[in-house]
């Protein structure tokens, strides 16, 4: 025998684990739209620049969870003979606009905070304060819709930190238009703003990082490549391994690829299951091709 090639699949994991969380993100969606449209109207018919200001962040957020949304949509399209992987890797693209568009947000919100602590502007407190309430049940609405894909899906991640933050501006909002409302306090408003930017960064940050991870097809984090060759190699009717490749086409779905030299008499087929079998198992790999070489190939081992 000369070269065998097989594929490792795992039942009921070939696809995206955005796309069975659609529905949540789409509920999410429409809910943090209409709410965008509320405070935008009850800003301008207030003259509140917070709520305006605020307004702006969630139409963000909407253009964020809008861009999650058609990311997963487009990647339930069937790959095609030129797509092999379909469209997978725009929920990754999608991630790492979002991470860009929080930086965005982070950084307007710091100077808007540096600029209202030159010169506070008034803020009527109590209209302030009942919008902002409805906000805070909106998007925790929405942060439970979310809470469950962001554990399995990037793309998920970046809209869930997308209504985090939004969530965590309303409580801002709040506490804020409650100090103004009860003290006169104006300088609430800013020293909240300041807040909220230094919570977003950081964890944009570390969504930005798992992004570019996988556009990078580095290894997935926590998975030693090294130490997999080891596991592969002590299986029996191996005797070595070669160039071999472990990445994450998108959250939920990694692959990869390698050379087995086959031991003396080895039996392909059951070495082929043994390693296939190892890497879906044991490391969640469920699209592995890997080759099979006899053991008189080695000698035209070329690593990558």
């Amino acid at each position: 025998m000369g070269h065998g090639h097989g594929h490792g699949h795992t039942a009921g994991n070939t696809g995206s684990s955005g796309l069975k969380h659609r529905t949540p993100l789409l509920i999410a969606f429409g809910l943090t739209a209409a709410f965008m449209l509320v405070e935008l109207v009850a800003g301008i018919a207030l003259g509140s620049l917070a709520l305006m200001s605020d307004a702006a962040h969630m139409g963000t957020d909407v253009l964020g969870l809008g861009m999650a949304l058609a990311a997963i949509t487009l990647a339930a399209r069937p790959a095609t003979s030129q797509r092999t992987y379909g469209t997978y890797r725009l929920e990754v693209l999608a991630a790492l606009a979002n991470g860009l568009l929080l930086f965005g947000v982070a950084g307007y919100v710091l100077f808007e905070a540096y600029r209202r602590i030159s010169e506070p502007p008034e803020v009527p407190g109590a209209p302030l304060l009942v919008v902002a309430v409805i906000g805070l049940v909106v998007n925790l609405i929405s942060f439970r819709l979310l809470s469950a894909g962001s554990k399995e899906s990037i793309n998920l991640r970046g809209a869930y930190l997308e209504v985090l933050g939004d969530m965590l501006g309303s409580v801002g909002v709040i506490v804020a238009a409650i100090v103004i409302w009860t003290t006169g306090w104006r300088y609430a408003d800013p020293v909240t703003g300041v807040a909220i930017g230094l919570f977003i960064l950081p964890r944009t940050w570390t969504l930005m990082s798992q992004a570019l991870r996988i556009l990078m097809e580095i290894a997935p984090k926590g998975l030693d490549v090294d130490q997999v060759r080891a596991r592969l190699l002590e299986l029996e009717g191996v005797d070595d391994v070669h160039d071999l490749h472990i990445w994450t086409v998108t959250s939920g779905m990694e692959a990869a690829t390698g050379h087995v030299v086959l031991a003396e008499d080895a039996d392909l087929h059951a070495v082929l299951d043994r390693v296939t079998g190892l890497l879906a198992q044991d490391y969640g790999v469920t699209h592995a091709t890997i080759q099979c070489e006899p053991a008189g190939h080695r000698d035209q081992i070329n690593p990558i």
